[in-house]
């Protein structure tokens, strides 16, 4: 009678812990929560940090005319009144690197 006891707590305690490792609910499915949590907390970190360095940018633009100034700049292209704008353009890789074809001698016979 004790064996039979013995052995169906055993089959029972291997029952728990196949649902332990394998079943829904189980370690495989905990340790990819673990996982989708930490990516999630690393997005979360990102993000936030780009929503204050925005934060700061709006700060910038509400209170200084400096950041102003320089945004009109870089974005818009803008110059102050009695400025000089220079542009400078280069000429195209392609047509600075190949030579100019050599019209042929034969006169097209």
């Amino acid at each position: 009678m004790l064996r039979w006891v013995a052995l169906i707590l055993l089959l029972a305690l291997i029952g728990l812990q196949m649902k332990l490792w394998t079943g829904s609910g189980g370690m495989h499915e905990v340790e990819a929560l673990r996982a989708a949590v930490k990516k999630q907390g690393e997005e979360n970190d990102r993000l936030r940090r780009r929503n204050e360095a925005l934060g700061a940018d709006v700060d910038d633009l509400k209170t200084g005319e400096q950041a102003v100034e320089a945004r009109a700049r870089a974005e818009l292209g803008l110059v102050k009144q009695g400025e000089t704008f220079y542009q400078v353009v280069e000429p195209p890789a392609a047509a600075a690197s190949a030579p100019a074809p050599a019209p042929s001698g034969d006169g097209g016979h």
